[in-house]
């Protein structure tokens, strides 16, 4: 088969190394709009840090001609058997509203040069309805080819379920949920799908590991926004739990723990902030077809206030941030990724500003360099600080002491990853651990 996919960003990538990896007959085209790195991957150079085996199968893959890169749509797309776009959708901060810019761009663009016969399958996270109200119609004005058959098109919804870093891992784990607009289109997209995947036996699942089909896109795009927003939903309950034991002075993770070891409670861990691209973009999502959720706005508007919460408990404990230098220890929304996608780190920081703190912020993925491009003056361990603020859990925070924080009033772990003892003499607090301890 000829396979193209649209956007090699960190899913992206790793998905057309995947299809290229699966049958060596396979042609492989990526197409992106950044021509630097089209450039690497046709280097064979991974483009970023981070992922398990990417950089190796890159390296066998591009010189043995199974992989390559291109920014041109009327290369890639033309002839494709199967084309898979994993194009970023955007939500605005302020309306919650889904902005479709570079999606839209990428569906003219591929429409333009579709040809008979092929199939299109969307993997980014849509609002329930989009692959039928707004993919479907776009595609058959542009291309003058009709959804739903061979002389045309076939259209289907088929949600990645991976996280970066360990996507191919994912791609073995996780059922593979396909939905199309015709039974036609998803028979085809079942076989694509089951040609360039391999599964995990799982014998906890309600039918066997592998391609599922959801009956329809509505149902395969629903499910990846339920599966999201349970989550941010369960952190949001968490999150409100944690808040009440740190005014009742009591510590939420025996809390949580006991409750988890009864097989029907499966509470998630409170903190700082819930960042990245999925957990609280999905939400929004959902909310754009379903106002009326309430459960799910609350949950949302609970989690996006965390940070805020963080630094009032911090300014509760020392009566003013004012003059004092803070750390925000990661920016980065979770441990070992390098991305800052809607991480606690701009919350964090703002808090801390308007109490007129001095904020540094320290993450050992970022250089300084890349730290002053936010706007942030860039912290290197060993300085003197006033607090300091974890807010990503970098595994190097783990192995934190006084030493690396000379100076430290308060430090307070947002995360739960440092080691009490290690900061003996200066109050420690955590998000739902009740009173501030001293080691």
């Amino acid at each position: 088969m000829k396979i193209a996919v649209v956007a090699l960003g960190k899913i992206g990538l790793p998905l057309a190394v995947q299809f290229a990896d699966a049958d060596p007959s396979h042609e492989v085209v990526g197409v992106d709009v950044n021509q630097g790195l089209v450039d690497l991957v046709n280097q064979g150079t991974e483009p970023f840090p981070g992922e398990a085996h990417l950089a190796e199968k890159l390296a066998e893959l591009v010189p043995a001609g199974r992989l390559r890169a291109t920014t041109e749509y009327a290369d890639a797309i033309p002839g494709a058997d199967a084309i898979v776009l994993v194009v970023p959708l955007f939500v605005d901060e302020a309306t919650g509203a889904p902005d479709f810019g570079w999606m839209d761009d990428a569906t003219r663009s591929l429409a333009q040069h579709l040809t008979p016969g092929t199939l299109i399958s969307y993997e980014t996270t849509l609002p329930v309805g989009t692959t039928r109200d707004r993919w479907k119609p776009m595609i058959e004005e542009i291309s003058g080819l009709t959804e739903g058959s061979d002389e045309g098109f076939h259209l289907v919804f088929s949600p990645e379920r991976v996280l970066t870093g360990r996507v191919f891992a994912d791609l073995r784990r996780y059922p593979k949920l396909v939905g199309g607009l015709t039974e036609a289109g998803t028979v085809k997209a079942v076989e694509f799908y089951k040609s360039v995947l391999s599964f995990d036996e799982r014998d906890e699942l309600p039918r066997p590991n592998g391609v599922w089909d959801m009956g329809t896109a509505e149902a395969a795009e629903m499910a990846k926004l339920a599966e999201t927003t349970y989550r941010d939903v369960n952190i949001g309950l968490a999150n409100q739990f944690a808040r009440f034991a740190d005014t009742v002075g009591i510590d939420v993770q025996r809390v949580i723990e006991a409750c988890n070891s009864q097989p029907f409670s499966h509470i998630h861990q409170p903190g700082i902030a819930v960042g990245g691209h999925c957990i609280p973009v999905y939400p929004r999502l959902y909310l754009a077809t379903d106002p009326d959720a309430t459960v799910v706005r609350n949950a949302r508007e609970a989690n996006a206030a965390m940070p805020e919460y963080a630094v009032a408990r911090a300014e509760s404990l020392l009566g003013s941030l004012a003059g004092l230098k803070v750390a925000v220890l990661g920016a980065s929304y979770r441990g070992k990724v390098k991305e800052t996608a809607f991480s606690g780190v701009f919350g964090t920081v703002e808090a801390l500003r308007q109490r007129g703190a001095e904020v540094v912020v320290h993450d050992p993925m970022f250089s300084a360099d890349e730290l002053a491009t936010y706007g942030w003056t860039a912290h290197a361990l060993g300085e003197p600080v006033d607090v300091a603020i974890v807010q990503a859990d970098h595994p190097e925070y783990a192995e934190l002491t006084l030493a690396d924080l000379p100076g430290l009033k308060l430090l307070l772990d947002g995360r739960r990853i440092t080691d009490p003892a290690a900061f003996t003499g200066v109050p420690r607090l955590t998000i739902g651990g009740g009173e501030p301890v001293s080691g």
